[in-house]
């Protein structure tokens, strides 16, 4: 219920009404069955800005941080996450990654719209980083399609460390055509069938997005440097991973803001 009023009396009139974000491509969109909507990472505004622009509900695996924060932040973000039906994910636990992908596929079974960010965290720079294989062993479990979506401008909106967001210009969301990985039906766990059908879905979001792609994943770059790169790191601001990384490219799980 809570998502439901957020999105039409709550929070999305006003989104609309400042931001006047615009979507492409909603025609792409199955009217019913489960489906994967597998997007790039640019900004914590993302899981509010895509959502916002689709008529069905869209849910995220969000990381657990966002449920088990102490205080009253804490206690508004536990009220807030669990009410619009959120999966909370424990991005340090190999075990709970692996229940990731479970939940994931129970979502997707019962014939809802499961949100993805399969980079695996925020693009540190704006370019497009290497996706997590997590998207592929969810199609191939669940027998859905997989839908990628490009955010479009959303870092510019809200850049990594900025606490009010620009109004201008306005952020967007491309749909493409779904991907259907029927082919592959019985291949799940084959980590070359997964690892194929994932630079399938980020070649897709290439050339959505018009993102450079970089062969390597995004929190790789971060670790390496000790910081977020891009989007108002550079001015000495800080940085909250929106999604996480996973423990190998064999059983990874993407996480949302």
């Amino acid at each position: 219920m809570l998502y439901w009023f957020l999105k039409f009396v709550g929070l999305g009139p006003w989104l609309k009404a400042v931001w006047r974000p615009y979507a492409e491509g909603l025609e792409n969109i199955p009217e019913h069955g489960g489906a994967i909507l597998a997007s790039n990472h640019l900004s914590f505004c993302d899981s509010f800005f895509m959502p916002l622009l689709v008529r069905r509900r869209v849910t995220f695996l969000a990381k657990a941080e966002y449920f088990t924060t102490g205080g009253v932040k804490g206690w508004f973000s536990r009220m807030f996450f669990s009410g619009i039906g959120q999966v909370p994910i424990d991005r340090d636990d190999a075990d709970a990654a692996r229940g990731a992908l479970t939940a994931g596929v129970r979502i997707l079974r019962r014939g809802d719209l499961l949100g993805i960010y399969p980079e695996g965290t925020r693009s540190p720079d704006g370019r497009l980083y290497k996706g997590k294989t997590g998207v592929a062993r969810m199609a191939l479990e669940a027998g859905v399609p997989v839908i990628p979506v490009a955010m479009i401008d959303t870092e510019k909106t809200m850049p990594t460390g900025r606490t009010l967001p620009h109004l201008r210009p306005r952020p967007g969301v491309r749909f493409g055509k779904p991907l259907d990985f029927s082919r592959y039906e019985g291949l799940s766990g084959d980590r070359f069938v997964e690892r194929s059908m994932t630079d399938e879905i980020m070649y897709e979001l290439m050339q959505l997005s018009g993102q450079e792609y970089v062969d390597t994943y995004a929190a790789k770059v971060k670790k390496q440097t000790g910081a977020d790169l891009g989007f108002g790191a550079r001015r000495g601001l800080g940085h909250a991973d929106a999604v996480g990384s996973t423990h190998d490219d064999r059983v990874p799980v993407e996480r949302a803001s």
